[in-house]
């Protein structure tokens, strides 16, 4: 997933990839994704699905948009209308 900002949403879900953290350009640090939802009911559903994946931990529903330290940190970006069908069951 490319980095990029999503702008301001309703509400955030974030979690940490597991399986992408600590190689690559993501060597030494954690990498974080967050899906900006325009509604409770997406953020649930996603978080539910991100749940559901071993390589997704610590995931959150946030009303605030999240903010990370750059030097410690992978953020990729994406928002609910741009995910595909397997997050949105």
């Amino acid at each position: 997933m490319p980095k990029r900002e999503i702008g301001n949403k309703a509400y955030y879900v974030t979690m940490t990839d597991s399986f992408m953290s600590g190689w690559g350009k993501a060597k030494g640090k954690t990498n974080k994704y967050v899906i900006g939802c325009d509604t409770h009911k997406q953020a649930n559903t996603v978080a539910k699905n991100a749940k559901k994946r071993s390589e997704m931990k610590y995931v959150n529903i946030c009303l605030n948009k999240p903010r990370y330290k750059k030097d410690g940190y992978i953020i990729s970006y994406t928002t609910y209308s741009q995910l595909g069908d397997i997050w949105k069951r």
